[in-house]
């Protein structure tokens, strides 16, 4: 088994096919988006995550990655496509069915399709019943045209992916014990962490279970912070306090919360089981009302000016990456320029301002000195490396609102108007 087809080349699927084809394996890439095709075959990346740019084009000049839009006969199929949600956040399997379908007249007996996307329950289940419906002649659990079909969730994070590909535990679960196994040969070969069996449904859920804890924890933490600011306490110390107790280890509150599955995931474990998983979703609503408590808190700052310019800083959904997905600083960054204000964005991880905002007259993609100086109000919602480095003097007599903790310390004379 040496030639693998990873479907969906975005945040996952491209490193996972460069760190395929770095250890040995035929890799064909495919994806809808041609521009992003064009450049991956040039050796060139149309993401950011560190190293990414030099692997590949390491890759793709030893011809062991070749990017297209069609997928090819292969060993291996690997889709690492989006599950978003729909209206009332019931989750879209649209891309999985479709990336699903693109490659059933490929396969061949013997074959092994396995999804990576973090997917609601059954989805695997599903993918198999897509392929037999298709492809008459293919069999699962039985018989010499069998196939195997599995799920691994990808367990990565931004900015450490192509090290945590290799490094993390991974977790395989097939729609049936042989499935898992041939699925577990495959990844022993390039994983150096545990590689864990279960089953499709409880490999689903676990991926599921993980963003779903952060998620609460996140909600407990931002829940503080606006306790805090109702109660003039400073929640920052207070966290710092509280974890010294040896038993206690509090997150650190934000502008809400994003990225494509920790925004995301929980959502698909409430549509599954609705009465009982009233935590899960009363989480999920506290971090999706804290964008419109830190633009509240905005509002309020800016009522003393005509027309206020103000510096929002960064607007990825996590330090030190490019990714917008879902992002909640990118949501408040959107609804306050529909207002009278004037906007520098400051976002050292991005050339240009995202097509959602591009367009609109009244905001601009600035450096980080230029924004501080020329605004009135400066809203910290992202930690970014570079603003931790900024000389503290920028801050002086700026009217700071600061969702990350950034300024907490600063040696100049700032007014922190709140800490949401």
């Amino acid at each position: 088994m040496k030639k693998v087809c990873v479907v969906g080349l975005g945040y996952i699927g491209l490193p996972t096919a460069s760190v395929l084809a770095s250890k040995g394996f035929q890799v064909h890439g495919v994806d809808v988006n041609e521009k992003a095709v064009n450049l991956i075959n040039e050796g060139r990346i149309h993401i950011y995550e560190p190293d990414l740019d030099v692997l590949v084009k390491q890759v793709v000049e030893n011809g062991n990655l070749v990017a297209s839009t069609k997928p090819e006969e292969a060993d291996i199929y690997i889709l690492a496509v989006p599950t978003p949600f729909k209206e009332n956040h019931k989750p879209d399997l649209t891309y999985v069915e479709e990336a699903t379908k693109a490659i059933v007249s490929y396969i061949k007996p013997g074959n092994i399709v396995i999804l990576e996307s973090t997917s609601p329950i059954g989805t695997t289940e599903k993918i198999a019943q897509w392929i037999l419906v298709e492809r008459k002649d293919l069999t699962i659990g039985k018989g010499e045209n069998r196939i195997y079909v599995s799920h691994c969730p990808e367990r990565v994070l931004p900015g450490q992916i192509l090290r945590e590909l290799v490094e993390n535990d991974r977790i395989i679960g097939g729609i049936d014990e042989e499935s898992t196994n041939k699925t577990v040969e495959f990844y022993e070969t390039f994983v150096t962490g545990q590689v864990l069996q279960t089953n499709a449904r409880t490999a689903e859920m676990t991926k599921l279970t993980e963003n779903s804890f952060r998620d609460v924890n996140i909600a407990f933490a931002n829940e503080l912070s606006m306790i805090c600011g109702d109660l003039d306490i400073n929640v920052w110390e207070l966290i710092n306090l509280a974890n010294h107790h040896p038993r206690v280890n509090i997150l650190q509150p934000g502008p809400g919360v994003g990225g494509h599955c920790i925004a995301v995931d929980p959502w698909f474990i409430v549509d599954a089981a609705p009465e009982k998983s009233q935590l899960i979703h009363s989480a999920r609503k506290v971090n999706d009302f804290k964008p419109n408590y830190v633009i509240e808190r905005i509002r309020e700052t800016a009522r003393g000016y005509n027309h206020p310019t103000i510096a929002c800083l960064g607007i990825s959904f996590k330090p030190d990456i490019d990714d917008l997905r879902e992002s909640p600083s990118l949501d408040i960054v959107n609804i306050l320029s529909e207002e009278e204000y004037f906007i520098n964005v400051v976002e050292p991880n991005i050339e240009k301002l995202p097509t959602l905002l591009e367009s609109k007259g009244n905001i601009k993609l600035l450096g980080l000195e230029e924004a501080l100086s020329s605004s009135d109000i400066v809203v910290v919602l992202v930690d970014h490396t570079p603003f931790k480095e900024v000389n503290p003097e920028l801050f002086e007599g700026k009217l700071i609102i600061d969702t990350k903790g950034l300024t907490d310390s600063l040696p100049c004379k700032t007014t922190l108007v709140s800490q949401p």
